[in-house]
Order: structure tokens, then sequence, then C-alpha cells
């Protein structure tokens, strides 16, 4: 039997460009997912943009340098998923019904900023865009689900990288500031629970996504994480004082690793590789950098430098509670000879022989999340939310709309009984847990619907194909008895 809290937050977790669609609607801007195309297992997701000579180029979205001068945009002849996803912008009353029917508390959705403000530096916000929220958050409020919102979940405005590099400048923390306070004004008594950045450690390993950085250059990324700290902590003074009631997390990509062999240098090595998954949310509990990344700096030739009102705004802009996503572990060694060949969120590694792997090549390790429970609520003692864990699977749909997805029904069980006993047995203080793509959504690392984590299937196809009906997986039913029973029951 497990035990969970009272009133624990039991729900689910997606993000605006993989969720919504409606990329142009209601005067929407663009924003960076709106330029990633679509990629598959073995092909990677591109960004467009034109050079300032009119060339139209494709570069790979994780690692690129793209060419001075270059605009970033939308172009014909080219897929982009985000473009309609799975199209919440008109589904959200059946698909929020659905989730209630699951018996959601809390749903985890992220606001496109490019809604509110559609190139990133106005001054006055789109009405349109607001309401649109509005209408989600009624709707939500109807059901009694509490809202869990990321205000910066990998769309950045292209209008901010197209005139000054977006988070490379300061004047994007003002941008940003205004936007937060837009929000925090219209929407004060109706969300409660919020999360600045999403996983921002993951700047370093995707910098166009988490800031829109279209280079692969340390300093100018070092600058641009900075700023993003800096607007992260001026976001949580700002929504304390529009309401004393609004608690405010963090959100980190924590992977979790182990010593290839019990070789000291593997051990050493496997540290700091969890630093990786440290160092953001160092700055964001505690309000300074840690030592072993200004050390890193150094090495590194990186001049990071903090005025005074940075370190301040630092200190007193730290964060309520904490969460972070959990998918998978890796193997780490010291060896250069050693083929790292396992891949995964934002993190690379060693194949484990112990764990088994996904499709795509994440290995699955439930006890993996107990450590990471572990680990974090050691080092930060405030209370935890997982939100985001999931199993990535090609699903089929059957001919009488049925789909069995008894794989992922047995990993969020497993996680689930490794969540319990860090609860339980560890003393971790875990307020909720939002499992990832509760519905399908469009894969965030691949671009594609073909890797699907939804409870509800959504049919809309690589290919182009369907119309976008929701259908109820085994797991819909599977999940909804974990919530009504609190966890006890796990099937």
């Amino acid at each position: 039997m497990n035990k969970f809290p009272e009133n624990f937050f039991w729900g689910g977790a997606t993000a605006a460009n993989q969720l919504e669609g409606g990329w142009d609607a209601n005067g929407k801007g663009v924003s960076t997912a709106d330029c990633c195309t679509q990629g598959s297992l073995n092909q990677p997701r591109l960004v467009t943009f034109k050079t300032k000579e009119g060339e139209i180029r494709a570069e790979e979205m994780f690692h690129f340098d793209a060419p001075e001068g270059a605009e970033f945009g939308c172009f014909d002849n080219y897929v982009y998923p985000t473009h309609r996803a799975v199209d919440f912008f008109t589904h959200y009353k059946e698909d929020i019904a659905l989730f209630a029917e699951m018996g959601f508390k809390m749903f985890r959705f992220s606001i496109n900023w490019t809604r509110i403000f559609p190139l990133g530096d106005e001054i006055l916000p789109n009405e349109k865009g607001l309401q649109f929220y509005d209408d989600v958050l009624d709707e939500l409020a109807k059901y009694n689900i509490e809202p869990l919102v990321t205000l910066s979940h990998f769309e950045t405005p292209v209008g901010l990288v197209n005139k000054w590099g977006a988070w490379k400048d300061q004047r994007t923390i003002e941008c940003f500031e205004r936007y937060v306070a837009t929000v925090g004004e219209r929407y004060k008594g109706k969300i409660n629970y919020w999360l600045t950045f999403n996983e921002l450690n993951g700047i370093e390993s995707g910098p166009w996504g988490a800031a829109g950085l279209p280079m692969t250059d340390k300093q100018i990324i070092a600058n641009a994480a900075k700023n993003q700290l800096v607007a992260s902590a001026k976001a949580v003074q700002l929504l304390h004082e529009i309401d004393p009631d609004n608690k405010i997390g963090n959100m980190t990509a924590f992977g979790v690793g182990y010593p290839n062999t019990s070789n000291p240098k593997d051990v050493f090595k496997t540290w700091q590789k969890y630093n990786e998954s440290y160092w953001c949310g160092d700055v964001q509990v505690r309000g300074y950098y840690p030592s072993f990344k200004l050390k890193e700096y150094k090495r590194e030739g990186i001049d990071l430098f903090l005025t005074n009102e940075e370190q301040e705004t630092l200190k007193n802009g730290t964060v309520d509670f904490i969460t972070f996503s959990y998918y998978m572990t890796n193997n780490v060694s010291s060896d250069p000879q050693v083929i790292e060949d396992s891949a995964g969120n934002f993190m690379g590694g060693v194949k484990n022989p112990y764990l088994k792997a996904s499709e795509w090549g994440w290995q699955i390790d439930p006890i993996g999340l107990r450590i990471a429970l572990n680990y974090m609520y050691d080092r930060y003692q405030l209370p935890i939310m997982v939100v985001e864990n999931g199993l990535g699977a090609r699903d089929k749909l059957e001919d009488n709309g049925t789909c069995h997805d008894s794989y992922r029904i047995d990993y969020l069980k497993e996680h689930i009984c490794e969540m319990s006993k860090a609860i339980e047995e560890d003393g971790v203080e875990l307020l909720g847990y939002t499992a990832w793509g509760c519905i399908d959504i469009v894969s965030a690392s691949t671009g594609e619907m073909d890797k699907r984590y939804g409870f509800i299937y959504v049919n809309y196809q690589d290919n182009g194909l369907g119309k976008g009906e929701r259908y109820r997986k085994d797991s819909f039913n599977w999940y909804k008895k974990v919530i009504e029973t609190n966890g006890e029951v796990l099937g």
C-alpha cells in the first residue's frame, strides 16, 4: 500500500508550443518553437532562418551557429509541428473535461509569451491572447483543477531574437518583467502556483530552445543564463508583490548518473555530472552562484560579471518550492574510450546494462526517481513537485477506438511506487506529481507525434492524417483509479 499526503496534487503537464496550436491566431506572434521543423527518431529537428543575402537555410536545433544578420521565421516547404500541435487552442474545453474525468487536482501548462506580447517588446499586451488564458483558467476552475503555470517553456519571442539576440541582451529582462507583471495582475486569484523558466539548466546543451540563442559561444550562453536567472528572481519578487499568496518555484532537468565503475575517477566525474543539474537550482534557491560553477567559468575563460544590483536581486528572489523533470538515468565514465551511447532529455551517457530502454534510448529507472527526490530534498530542504515524468512510445489506436498501453502503466506504476517510498521511508516533502504529456503532444526533442506520452490519444499523425479526435487509452482509466485512491491502488 502506497501512502501519499492528503491533498496531494495528482495531475498532468504540458507546454504551450507542444499542445496549443493556433500559432498565429488572434494576434499571436512567432516564438522560437514555431521555427523548429518536424524531425523523427533518426532525423534531427531544424531551425529555419533567412540570411541577410536572402537565402533560406535550416540548421540542427540543438547546436548550431547562425550567420550574422540571420532573420528567424517560418518559410514554405518546411513542416512546423507546433503550428497545429494537438489544437488545444480549439479543444481546450473537451480536453480539460477529460482531465477532470481522470480526477486531476493540478494541470501544469505554460503561457506562450507571444500570445500576450507578439513581438516581445510591446508596451501594451494583446487582449485576445489574455482572454484565451482567462477562458482556460475559468474552465479549470469549473472542475476545481489547480493550475501550475510555467511562464517560459522554451518559447522566446522571435521578435526579440531578430531585434537584439533575445536573452543575449539584458533588455530582454525588462520585456520579461512586463510580461510577468501583465499576467500576474490579470490572473491574480486564478493562478497560485507559478514556475519561472522550464529546465533553465538546459541552456548549455540546448541554447536555442532554452533562450533563443542561435550560437554555441560559451561566453554568450553564460551571460544569457545570468540574464534568465536575474529575470527569474525579479519574477519571484514581482509575483509575491502582486499577491502574497502566490507560490513560485523553479524547474530543473534532473539527470541522475551512476559511476560506470568503482574507479574513483568515475565517481568524481559522476559528481561533476550532477552539478549540471544543480547549478541553476543553487542560484534560484540559495540566491548566489555555487563555487563549482564559478570555478568552471574561470577555467573556461568565461567572465561572469555580476553587478551589486544583480547579486542583490538573486538574493531577494529565491523560490518557494522546487520542481524537476525526471525521465531516465545514465552511467558516467571518465575513460575517453568508453562510448556514450545513451540519449535523453539534454543528457547523454553510457548505457547501464541493468536497465531497459525505450525505443528512443531513454533508460527506464524508477529507483532513480527516488534517488533524485532524496538528492534534491537533502540539498534544498524545500517542498518538491515532480512536474515531468513519463514514457514516450509508439501507441497503436485500434479500430474500435481503444489503445492498449500497458507498458506506460507499468512505467508510471513503478515510478509512483518509488515516490511513495521517498515520502514514507525517506521523509521527502513531496507536494505533487504531474505526469508529462497527459494528453498526446508534439515531442520537444524530435518534433513528432509518433512519440506519444499521454493518457489521451490524439488522432494526428506525422504524415498529416487524422482529424484530432480524442480517445481514452487504457492508462486513462488506470490513472483515474490511482487518483481516486490517492495512490493506494496502482492496479
